[in-house]
């Protein structure tokens, strides 16, 4: 399909998500995160589809998060019933995204990246929560995720400052993956990908769903007697068999998501 705000290009199950709005450093209002909404719904939806990659064009931003031109324009906030990106209010998708950060990522472009899974990071990028520095606050959950990514402290010291964190330091913090050459990101980001393309897509997904709904019970006890639909969706398909027979044989697995 043809998008206004983005580009999306899917190959080899992997979707590659580019927000396209570079003359205001890939900001987002709400047409463009209600666009972005729909694309990750189609992702959600395509069986074929297996891993997303969000990425900004050009080499500037990622996503300098709301944009507040926009709102200084006149134009009209309106609902954002799924969040900044389409992803920061999407708590059900079992699918994993993979952030490509590759450059600016302040406020919203920020929460966008910590509701991935994965954040891979230019050497170029920038993170921060501002604001605090135009009288708002991030709202968008990057309050709740920062800290239950990197602890407490370390994620009251960004909160309380709105201070710009390097990508290696993200890296120490713990929010950052893997760090990059600004030419090799979008390498790295599809060979993420394609590694998680080598795994059984269901076993991803209920994987996914375990980690993260399990950190809703108090003890690991309570987590591991919780029950899980993506676990038993795993049991019955057909990858659940055709794994362990590909082992036995000695062969790559042919995975077919079901």
């Amino acid at each position: 399909m043809s998008y206004e705000f983005c580009t999306t290009d899917a190959k080899d199950h992997i979707l590659t998500v580019t927000i396209n709005r570079p003359e205001r450093m890939n900001a987002l209002h709400p047409p463009a995160n209600l666009e972005l909404g729909e694309v990750f719904d189609a992702f959600d939806a395509d069986p074929e589809l297996w891993v997303a990659i969000i990425t900004g064009a050009g080499d500037r931003a990622f996503s300098a998060g709301n944009d507040l031109r926009y709102q200084a324009e006149g134009g009209k906030r309106g609902p954002m019933p799924l969040g900044f990106g389409g992803l920061t209010s999407r708590f059900n998708m079992s699918k994993p995204v993979i952030a490509a950060v590759n450059g600016v990522a302040m406020g919203g472009g920020f929460e966008i990246a910590l509701a991935c899974d994965i954040i891979l990071a230019s050497k170029t990028a920038r993170f921060a929560l501002p604001e605090p520095k135009v009288g708002l606050a991030a709202l968008a959950g990057g309050l709740h995720r920062l800290p239950r990514q990197i602890g407490t402290k370390a994620a009251m010291g960004m909160i309380l400052t709105g201070r710009h964190v390097p990508a290696e330091e993200g890296l120490q913090l713990g929010f950052v993956n893997e760090v990059t050459e600004p030419e090799a990101l979008m390498d790295r980001a599809r060979a993420w990908a394609a590694m998680i393309c080598e795994c059984a897509p269901l076993s991803i997904r209920a994987s996914k769903e375990v980690a993260y709904n399990g950190l809703s019970h108090a003890s690991i006890e309570a987590a591991m007697a919780a029950t899980y639909p993506g676990v038993k969706a795993m049991v019955e398909s057909q990858d659940f068999i055709e794994g362990p027979k590909a082992f036995a044989e000695k062969r790559p697995p042919n995975w077919k998501g079901c």
